[in-house]
């Protein structure tokens, strides 16, 4: 069979060997939130990737939400994050930094005691993961409106921190429930000022935060992750198609490296999602498309062969096979994952996973 994952892509300027993309991965191997060697050594071994996507990283000390998750925001991070950028291009590998702002997804053990921020003062049920435990989430405070635009400097400032760092570009994280996101939905973005109410308003800040990193890296080397028919972290929208059918118009004319899209899970469904079909969004926007949300390689080859995707990004395949780009070229048996070891700890089921010998 020929495979379509195999297949050279351009993403940005770059001339990527496959279309199997690393997906953002958790993982909470990062003291005092700093990268690691051991880090260098797990996205090293993951290089044959098409192109690897960062776990999820703070853009200020702000942004943290969870323990042992790194960040960009200081001297000691960039330079650890640079021994991992230089581990990957060593392997001829291409690698995305994602940049993050949990907003509300957080808890005042993180911040001093102090409340998290959102759009707006709502809770989300639910339990946040704080360095003493399982806590249940608080009412965040509402950002300020004059707030915004220093959230939206971290943003560049974190963008330059990732050139700094010798990363190929950066994606944007404004999924899952997180902060930018927050902004979109209508369930959690109650505001009346200019970041609030009408799809123009709630769009606002995702495309000044991009409007920002743009400058530091060009619009292709740029992508941005969303979740449409998410219902991560107590997400909700009354008409989450009209909200993203326009900001997919609106990111349009940046020209972007691509957009990642959040297929819907069986767990958004059971939690009621409103699911928004990808043909909608293949059709309103008009770059280069990755999908993620449990691909395994016969549907990915499908969604490609569909034209509905470009590219398909891999999670937990990803976690228990880092050598899946050669996996699936043999057809070969994948490794199963460990979830008891997906968070914490050391270089079990971290980077100790066999791979294929010759």
């Amino acid at each position: 069979m020929n495979s379509h994952l195999q297949t050279p892509i351009k993403i940005g300027p770059y001339h990527l060997p496959n279309r199997i993309v690393m997906a953002p991965l958790t993982r909470m191997r990062a003291p005092d939130n700093s990268p690691t060697d051991l880090m260098a050594i797990y996205y090293a071994q993951r290089a044959s990737a098409g192109l690897i996507i960062s776990e999820a990283t703070q853009i200020s000390p702000q942004g943290v939400g969870y323990p042992a998750t790194p960040g960009i925001h200081n001297e000691l991070q960039v330079a650890g994050w640079k021994k991992i950028t230089e581990a990957v291009h060593a392997k001829n590998g291409h690698i995305f930094l994602q940049l993050w702002h949990v907003g509300r997804i957080s808890h005042p053990d993180f911040h001093d005691g102090q409340l998290p921020v959102a759009p707006s003062a709502i809770a989300p049920d639910g339990f946040a993961v704080t360095p003493h435990g399982m806590k249940p989430f608080v009412t965040p405070r509402a950002l300020e409106t004059d707030e915004i635009q220093g959230i939206v400097e971290n943003y560049r400032q974190a963008a330059k921190n990732a050139l700094d760092a010798g990363f190929d570009g950066i994606e944007i994280h404004s999924a899952n429930g997180y902060l930018l996101d927050q902004f979109l939905r209508d369930g959690t973005n109650k505001r009346t000022d200019r970041y609030g109410g009408t799809l123009e308003n709630r769009a606002r800040f995702l495309l000044e935060v991009t409007e920002a990193v743009v400058t530091v890296w060009g619009s292709e080397r740029v992508g941005i992750r969303l979740s449409p028919s998410g219902t991560f972290n107590d997400m909700t929208d009354s008409d989450p198609e009209t909200i993203f059918v326009y900001l997919l118009g609106q990111l349009n004319r940046f020209g972007l490296a691509y957009l990642h899209i959040v297929d819907a899970l069986e767990s958004d469904i059971r939690h009621g999602a409103n699911v928004i079909n990808l043909e909608v969004l293949r059709k309103a926007y008009n770059g280069t498309l990755i999908v993620c949300g449990g691909y395994d390689q016969t549907r990915a080859e499908q969604v490609i062969a569909q034209g509905m995707a470009d590219a398909v990004a891999f999670g937990q395949l990803y976690i228990a096979n880092p050598d899946l780009v050669e996996r699936f070229k043999l057809n070969a048996p994948l490794n199963e994952p460990d979830p008891v070891t997906f968070y914490g700890g050391n270089e079990k089921g971290y980077t100790d996973y066999p791979v294929l010998t010759d």
